[in-house]
C-alpha cells in the first residue's frame, strides 16, 4: 500500500467501543507503519459530528468521546487542501457517476488522485471505489 485515504465512517468505527471493523485493523497498522494517510478537510467536521451523535445516542459516554477527540487529533493524517477546489468538477462528476453524495465522492476523488487505498465502512462508497479500480479496506 502506497498511501491511504480514510473516511469518517472508518474513523468512527475505529474509535467507538461498539464497533471494530475488520478493515480497521489494516488501516490502523498502515498508519502505525507511517503510510501517508490523507483526509479531505471536511473529515474533521464529519468525525467530530459523528462522535457528538454517538454521545447523544448514548453509544458512548462523554468521557469516551473526549478521549476519542484527543485520539483524532493525534492521528497521523494529512489534510488535503485541494479537495474543495475539485468539488465543482471532478468530485461532482464522480458523485453523479457512482450515485454518491459530494461528501463521499470527495473521498473517492482524493483516493483516485493520490493513487491510494480507501478505508471506508460505507457500502456505496466501497462499491464505487472498487469499480474505479481502488483497493478498499472495509
Amino acid at each position: 500500500m502506497r498511501s491511504l485515504v480514510i473516511d469518517g465512517s472508518m474513523t468512527i468505527g475505529l474509535l467507538l467501543p461498539d464497533e471494530r471493523p475488520t478493515g480497521g485493523a489494516d488501516a490502523s497498522r498502515a498508519m502505525e507503519r507511517g503510510i501517508p494517510t490523507y483526509v479531505p478537510a471536511h473529515w474533521w467536521v464529519e468525525t467530530a459530528n459523528a462522535l457528538l451523535m454517538a454521545e447523544r445516542r448514548k453509544r458512548a459516554t462523554q468521557a469516551d468521546i473526549s478521549e476519542s477527540l484527543l485520539l483524532v487529533r493525534r492521528l497521523p493524517v494529512i489534510t488535503d487542501d485541494e479537495t474543495a477546489h475539485r468539488s465543482g468538477v471532478e468530485t461532482f462528476s464522480l458523485a453523479r457517476q457512482y450515485a454518491l453524495t459530494i461528501y463521499d465522492a470527495a473521498y473517492l476523488e482524493l483516493a483516485l488522485r493520490k493513487k491510494s487505498s480507501l478505508a471506508t465502512l460505507d457500502k456505496a462508497l466501497a462499491r464505487a471505489a472498487t469499480s474505479a479500480g481502488l483497493a478498499v479496506l472495509a
